[in-house]
């Protein structure tokens, strides 16, 4: 029988964790593409920044919290990302902004940083 080092779990669990995080910025990408092509005002896009910011949300607790082993710089900038992410998203909501783009070319700069 073979016998897993804690080392192995936890580095299984990081990459498990990685492609989650991912999957769920693809899957944002996705909406928010077509919310920027339906138009600001259309179902696509409450969608998008429903699941944008839900996501963003979740990912800024998950870089604020101690146990989180990311250097402290790195967090910082990426919870710096994630609120802007939310301010811009919020924008477009209110009709304050149409940058999908934007949000779109972060969400993406993040998603290939995981890999």
């Amino acid at each position: 029988m073979y016998q897993f080092s804690y080392a192995e779990v936890a580095q299984d669990v990081c990459v498990d964790a990685r492609e989650r995080e991912r999957q769920a910025l693809d899957r944002s990408v996705e909406l928010l593409r077509r919310a920027e092509r339906n138009g600001p005002r259309s179902r696509d896009a409450v969608e998008a920044l429903y699941v944008t910011r839900n996501l963003w949300a979740v990912l800024i607790e998950d870089l604020a919290r101690p146990e989180n082993d990311l250097p402290k710089q790195l967090k910082g900038d990426l919870i710096s990302i994630g609120l802007w992410i939310l301010r811009q998203a919020e924008a477009i909501r209110l009709g304050q902004s149409q940058n999908f783009k934007g949000l779109i070319e972060i969400s993406e700069t993040i998603r290939d940083g995981l890999n």
